[in-house]
């Protein structure tokens, strides 16, 4: 657990920004989490721009982030929330209609928490949101893996490119064991498999992680998957298991 999420409050409500283009979707997913216990929306916004003002006024614990939107794209949006943000920042779940899109790559290269399907059912988005508010891993980690793998290995210099995401500091910063740890993690594993790998306890591995994000300037787990394959530390094809 990092600092941020210490001093993120754990009672009462998660708050929620909802952010989609579309009224119909967006209000349908308003009134979805407005009925479920323990939610509460506590804006809406129809555009990017919109997301990131209401974003820095009202201070929502989670933002439902549509990805694909005119104007100010769910990626940029996401990129000045989280520039913008005071301790502790929202956690950020994108909203896609299928997994392997570029866009997603580039919300988690800019620091979202997740992605999550549009046509998921109403049990997996509360789920989604309660794992991402507690700063949970969203999906089982090879799901994010595959992802990060799929885009890293394109070539194709028609392909849309996210928008330019400072690169972290030299991994150089890292202890040997921090970048062992991220290395594990990039490749698939959970915190309990890396444990198991390195013969400490799951704890120790947290701790190596979020020390190894605070000292890249990261702000969840998929970043630093991301960060992982960018800088060569983990390569495509690398197996959890090799």
């Amino acid at each position: 657990m990092t600092d941020a999420d210490r001093d993120r409050p754990t009672d009462g409500p998660i708050r929620l920004l909802v952010v989609d283009d579309q009224y119909l979707v967006r209000s349908g997913l308003a009134a979805l989490l407005r009925a479920a216990p323990g939610m509460e929306v506590v804006g809406e916004a129809a555009d990017g721009a919109e997301a990131v003002e209401l974003a820095a006024r009202i201070r929502p614990d989670v933002v439902l982030m549509d990805i694909r939107m005119p104007g100010l794209t769910g990626i940029q949006a996401t990129e000045r929330i989280l520039a913008q943000a005071v301790d502790p920042a929202p956690r950020i779940l994108v909203l896609t209609t299928f997994d392997l899109d570029e866009y997603v790559y580039g919300a988690l290269r800019a620091g979202a928490s997740g992605f999550l399907l549009k046509d998921a059912g109403p049990e997996r988005l509360l789920a989604a949101v309660t794992a991402v508010h507690g700063g949970d891993a969203l999906f089982a980690p090879a799901v994010t893996r595959r992802l990060v793998e799929a885009f890293t290995q394109l070539t194709d210099p028609g392909r849309a490119e996210p928008p330019h995401v400072p690169a972290p500091p030299a991994l150089t910063a890292l202890t040997g064991r921090e970048a062992e740890v991220l290395r594990l993690v990039a490749r698939g594993l959970s915190n309990a498999e890396a444990a198991d790998r390195l013969f400490i306890s799951e704890a120790t591995v947290k701790t190596h992680l979020n020390r190894t994000m605070a000292k890249l300037g990261l702000t969840s787990r998929a970043q630093a998957v991301v960060v992982a394959y960018e800088t060569g530390l983990v390569t495509p094809g690398s197996a959890g298991g090799g």
